[in-house]
């Protein structure tokens, strides 16, 4: 939230590594140091980084055109749908016509995923209402079948002060209405998460906001037995208080998402440790639980994923996770250190942030395909760039077999070029095969990072959907 203007930086190499092997050498301190309560699928965890960013801003013109930042994720009938809120180019973030909430859909959690029709699903309030400047921070909770509730954070300049309402809709594409009786909850932080626990509505904000530090807050909770209220406000809050000074953690929480399951809630969250200007905020994911939903302990071994297994990552902001055994998804907003390392930039008119994704992996065996770049059609003798893909992290991978798929009668080549910060690649392909159709190819993971560039090898015909997929194996 708040968005500033980017600064640009290099982390240095050797930091890099450090921070990486000591993410991945949480594996073993998680099985021995997490309560007994937690199931066994949530020890061991391994951190891969998704083909991120999974989620950009719009294309010049479009209402999300300058920033997006991510809400719930939620599974419905075989699709994935990710909420997240983004403000155009053309209006200030804090006059009128700031946040709305979009939706992407997509058929597996890494995508791809497209945009609904390219239009905002909520929109702002009349003018003079409470939500007039701003709607954001989407939760959803499926009620009953063909009834979701819609918990979300709204802003006007008037009172100065994020409220929280309510919106129904039978399907999640909507169309959504918003409660007559909005809000629901006065100056309560920006949602994070509801759960639904025992007949009663938990609701987790960050609140309040800039108590800790600019645009940073605890967690909080607020109660209910109906979705409308009336809600209790938590009598101990916060529900997960500041981390002591000169934690990795000290500069407060971006809202995150809450989850019940195997009798814990479970919290994944955005950790800051903060900067001046707050645009350069460092922030990674760590991880909390509860047993009563009111008081939150904190894992001794966070940050449990570390911003610095992202290549160019700043930060990892407003984290929701689903949770499909053996992997807990943890979507989050991407911030950047260096603006001219960020996959996909071109032809945008904004790289300040995007949305991800890192992959927490619940055991050592595991096969996790990864969308590695797709392409609705390549004309004839053309190549794409390293920087139309994202870096595929192989740092915990044993095996990985890449598949290309396409239509039409051209012949492709595949570049393969190898990294060991996923910034700077190699000039010499670290592999390089031909493909007519389809074909599979097995690599033994040397690198600590891949991207792939694709030819079209004919002088006439283009192809048409292509597909490149990695299958990321571990022992």
């Amino acid at each position: 939230m708040k968005p500033t203007p980017p600064k640009t930086g290099r982390p240095r190499f050797i930091q890099f590594r450090k921070t990486v092997r000591k993410s991945f050498l949480l594996a073993g301190v998680l099985a021995t140091a997490w309560p007994v309560l937690v199931s066994a699928e949530l020890t061991n965890l391994i951190q891969i980084p998704g083909p991120n960013p999974i989620l950009m801003c719009g294309t010049p013109g479009a209402w999300d055109e300058s920033v997006i930042e991510a809400c719930d994720v939620i599974k419905e009938a075989g699709t994935y749908y990710f909420f997240y809120h983004g403000v155009p180019m053309d209006l200030k973030l804090w006059g009128p016509g700031g946040y709305r909430i979009g939706l992407a859909t997509s058929p597996h959690p890494l995508g791809p995923w497209t945009k609904f029709e390219n239009r905002p699903l909520l929109g702002l309030g009349s003018p003079g209402s409470w939500d007039d400047h701003h709607v954001a921070c989407a939760m959803i909770v499926k009620e009953a079948p063909g009834k979701f509730i819609m918990w979300y954070s709204g802003y006007n300049a008037r009172d100065a002060k994020w409220d929280v309402g309510l919106a129904f809709a039978s399907k999640l594409t909507g169309p959504w209405t918003k409660y007559e009786k909005n809000p629901i909850l006065r100056d309560f932080g920006y949602v994070g998460g509801v759960v639904k626990h025992n007949g009663k509505y938990f609701l987790y904000t960050e609140h309040p906001i800039d108590s800790i530090a600019p645009d940073y807050g605890p967690i909080s909770v607020a109660t209910a037995d109906q979705p409308e209220g009336p809600w209790t406000i938590g009598k101990d809050n916060p529900a997960l208080p500041p981390s002591e000074k000169g934690a990795w953690d000290d500069g407060g929480y971006s809202e995150g998402k809450v989850f019940w399951r195997d009798g814990l809630f479970h919290l994944f969250y955005g950790g800051a440790k903060t900067y001046t200007p707050r645009i350069k905020t460092r922030e990674s994911i760590g991880y909390a639980w509860s047993r009563d939903g009111f008081h939150f302990t904190r894992h001794p071994a966070n940050p449990i994923a570390p911003r610095e297994a992202q290549p160019n990552a700043a930060a990892f902001a407003e984290v929701h996770t689903l949770v499909e055994p053996p992997f807990i998804y943890a979507f989050h907003t991407l911030r950047y250190i260096d603006s001219e390392h960020v996959p996909h930039a071109k032809g945008r008119t904004s790289v300040l942030e995007d949305l991800g994704v890192q992959v927490l992996v619940t055991q050592r065996s595991f096969k996790l395909p990864m969308p590695v770049c797709t392409l609705d059609s390549l004309p004839a003798g053309s190549v794409t760039e390293l920087s139309d893909c994202p870096p595929i992290c192989l740092l915990k991978v044993s095996r990985i077999t890449l598949t290309i798929a396409c239509e039409g009668a051209a012949a492709l080549r595949v570049h393969v070029s190898a990294s060991t910060d996923g910034i700077v690649f190699d000039a010499t392909d670290l592999m390089t095969f031909d493909c007519l159709g389809r074909r599979t190819v097995e690599l033994k993971p040397k690198a600590a990072f891949i991207k792939v560039r694709i030819k079209n090898l004919d002088g006439k015909l283009s192809c048409r959907k292509i597909q490149v997929t990695a299958l990321l194996e571990g022992e």
